[in-house]
């Protein structure tokens, strides 16, 4: 059996979540076994309308109150008990930061090795993945071997694709032997803004702006922007550390990784810290007054400009063709 542990937010299953369903329907078809899937608190068994659309035939839900929020220690106790009790050939869990905290705490509870933020796994006898390394720099080819194969899965290695047809998910509620220990980190509930724009994980259009903008002012340009194409403002790493936009706008190996249709680079330099974050963009739009810049031999397309003109230009365009009035 293969065993996929999502995260969820009230039971809605993270996107990097349907991309682990992705890769373990898969396996399990690649190993001919059932597959399962474990979602901690109680309102994990409301995952069981979406997992059904992913090939899942029960769906484990940890159902102990105190699991509500989040404490790593807890969570990976849940799992790993569940691990020992149903005996999977195969759990595999997100590369977010939540899911390789849960992964690594399971590999240390049952003394298993895991390997971490996989883009292909083909299973055998041992196991053969590849594997990012050095912030996705470069790929290894690696063996898993053990009695139960741990591995977490790359953000954005595959596309989450559900299964031509439904399947009937048993729902099995199971309570973890959890004590104060297992609490003494958690997460107090958080509450998300309510911005009233795209998150930039669910953008299909991504405008990134670097140092090269100028100033938190300038990125009014790239706000307009993407208020033309429906989609998110993002920034590098640079933009926050001047304090232009908060973290939680930064892309990159320390920020969100991203897989948007359309990615408009502007005034980004393009080090591998951040293209480890929009990598999985289709495509790749580089405004950049350097014609050496790494971003811009990275990209698909490139314009070689001062951003803010070329980003007046193209809004005064887009609102003529569109109509949309200034203001």
């Amino acid at each position: 059996m293969v065993l996929a542990f999502i995260e969820h937010l009230n039971g809605a299953p993270t996107t990097l979540s349907l991309e682990v369903l992705t890769m373990a329907g898969r396996l399990s078809g690649e190993m001919a076994v059932p597959l399962e899937a474990v979602a901690i608190g109680p309102k994990g068994a409301a995952a069981a309308g979406i997992v059904t659309s992913y090939g899942v035939s029960r769906l484990h839900v940890g159902d102990d109150p105190r699991l509500a929020d989040y404490a790593p220690a807890g969570w990976a106790r849940a799992v790993a008990e569940l691990t020992e009790r149903v005996n999977p050939e195969v759990v595999i869990g997100t590369a977010s930061d939540r899911g390789s905290e849960v992964m690594a705490h399971v590999a240390a509870r049952m003394k298993l090795p895991l390997a971490a933020n996989c883009t292909e796994i083909a299973p055998g006898d041992p196991f053969t993945v590849t594997r990012q390394r050095w912030g996705g720099s470069l790929l290894e080819e690696a063996h898993l071997k053990g009695r139960v194969k741990l591995l977490t899965l790359a953000p954005h290695a595959l596309a989450a694709e559900a299964s031509p047809s439904r399947t009937e998910v048993a729902t099995h509620p199971f309570t973890p032997a959890l004590d104060d220990k297992d609490f003494r980190v958690r997460l107090v509930p958080q509450v998300e803004a309510d911005t009233g724009k795209i998150s930039l994980a669910q953008a299909r259009v991504v405008i990134g702006g670097g140092r090269g903008v100028g100033s938190a002012e300038g990125f009014a340009s790239l706000e307009e922007l993407a208020g033309l194409l429906g989609g998110a403002v993002g920034c590098s790493r640079a933009v926050t550390s001047l304090g232009w936009r908060p973290h939680s706008d930064q892309v990159g190996q320390t920020g969100m990784r991203i897989a948007p249709d359309l990615y408009i680079a502007c005034g980004i330099s393009g080090a591998i810290q951040h293209m480890v974050g929009c990598r999985a963009a289709k495509h790749i739009l580089a405004i950049n007054t350097d014609a050496a810049a790494p971003i811009v031999e990275q990209a698909d397309y490139a314009v070689i400009g001062d951003v803010q003109k070329v980003l007046s230009s193209v809004n005064a365009q887009i609102r003529k063709l569109r109509e949309v009035p200034v203001g």
